[in-house]
């Protein structure tokens, strides 16, 4: 038996932004890998931006006079050996837009030192360190996650050089913690988190054309999130391997019909899902079979309505009616034409729209002209401008720019953001005529 908390029950707000932050890159690998080398490459080609770099070098816990006596007994390559908890409220209070207070450690007296060096936020966090994958907090705060994978033996090379020489430190203590510590720490500790990673880097520094296509793999990510920081009514949905999968298969201009409609079904209802998600909820509780009480939430089914965008949107319908039984979906037709630009020839609404939140369904938004166009006749409707959610699987930045700009309460949500439009409006790099690919039509 289900009991609602009450009539007055509070809305519960839709979920938050949460891209509006600062660009995080994690850069994680053995020690001597190369990771430094190829932080100071990406900063060089990031011309333009503001760039922090911290390493995970910083936040070593300082030993205390009874580890200093031992100190070749001490594990610098355990999970143990950082202070962990600090490095997360640093970078925290960065990514939200404020100053951190960063230790200053000194690796001769293994000792943390003043003065700490206090830094500003900034366009972009670069963190690089032999764990900072190791945390999966951490690793939700990255925007990009690049392993440096480096022989062992080159490894070794490099740590050398860099203990005795920049670290002051005698070559038998190198050895001798590379071989108790440092290398079965890589082998318990580092290679694991390889799986985290975005991108794998083979061979560090000497691999030069992986690290420019990296370069350029994060600019593109980094005009995502700039956009999203710019707009807060856009919503892109997190990225994943399999979503990331699942776009490569309907971007393939080989995929079969049979393929294209599959993945791009699976990919329209975790849209759906996402949009969804943004709709205000009321608290309820209910009695679970175990006769205890659940608090959580429930949102009317009968305040919302789908419409789709002719003939592209109509691939969204099916996935919308799985997630909400019985909802009415309206239809708008919009006929492109290239001397009268959009032209609204077609529409069949719900009565009752302007009571109603619109979940407005088009699979792709390039310029932003249809788009427009259909907001505009909801808004005729009288349907305020903050209950239109607009799902799309792709969304090029100038269709962004014009629908955010003239309608600032609608929000987007979509799957991912292009890199932008060709000479003739097509979106780059896209996936070619959604409905022609989807409905078979070519």
């Amino acid at each position: 038996m289900e009991s609602s908390s009450g009539k007055n029950s509070p809305e519960i707000s839709s979920m938050e932004n949460n891209s509006k932050q600062t660009f995080i890159i994690g850069v994680a690998g053995g020690s001597a890998s190369g990771k430094t080398t190829v932080c100071d490459i990406i900063t060089q080609q990031l011309q333009g931006q503001q760039i922090i770099v911290l390493s995970q070098e910083s936040f070593y816990h300082g030993l205390s006079e009874q580890k200093l006596s031992r100190v070749r007994q001490y594990n610098f390559d355990h999970p143990d050996a950082f202070n962990t908890e600090r490095l997360l409220s640093c970078l925290r209070s960065l990514k939200c837009g404020n100053e951190a207070n960063i230790p200053n450690y000194d690796f001769k007296t293994h000792k943390n030192v003043s003065p700490e060096r206090k830094v500003s936020p900034s366009d972009v966090i670069i963190l690089e360190g032999i764990l900072v994958f190791h945390d999966p907090r951490i690793r939700e705060l990255m925007n990009v996650k690049l392993f440096v994978d480096t022989d062992a033996d080159v490894r070794l090379a490099h740590r050398i050089y860099r203990d005795t020489v920049e670290k002051g430190r005698d070559i038998t203590t190198v050895l001798e913690q590379y071989s108790k510590f440092v290398k079965p720490g890589y082998q318990d500790f580092i290679a694991p988190t390889k799986k985290y990673a975005d991108i794998i880097i083979p061979w560090g520094r000497n691999n030069q054309v992986a690290i420019d296509l990296i370069v350029q793999h994060i600019k593109t990510k980094m005009g995502q999130h700039d956009i999203c920081k710019f707009y807060s009514n856009l919503y892109v949905m997190q990225s994943t391997f399999q979503i990331r999968g699942m776009l490569t298969i309907i971007r393939d201009a080989c995929t079969s019909k049979h393929d294209f409609v599959f993945y791009a079904d699976r990919l329209i209802r975790l849209v759906v899902e996402n949009g969804l998600g943004h709709l205000p909820f009321k608290e309820k509780q209910v009695n679970t079979p175990t006769s205890a009480v659940y608090i959580g939430v429930e949102f009317r089914r009968e305040t919302i309505c789908g419409v789709s965008v002719i003939r592209s949107g109509e691939s969204m319908e099916n996935a919308l009616r799985a997630c909400c039984k019985g909802i009415k979906i309206g239809k708008i037709l919009i006929h492109k034409d290239a001397g009268d630009g959009e032209q609204l020839i077609y529409q069949h609404l719900p009565k009752d729209i302007a009571e109603r939140h619109v979940l407005l369904l088009d699979p792709i938004l390039a310029t932003g002209n249809s788009a427009v166009q259909a907001i505009s006749l909801l808004l005729e409707k009288g349907v305020p401008e903050s209950n239109i959610i607009f799902l799309n699987l792709i969304s090029a930045p100038q269709g962004i720019d014009m629908v955010c700009k003239r309608y600032p309460r609608i929000k987007i949500v979509t799957a991912e953001i292009e890199l932008g439009l060709n000479e003739n409006c097509h979106v780059i790099p896209g996936m070619g005529d959604f409905g022609d690919r989807y409905f078979g039509t070519y």
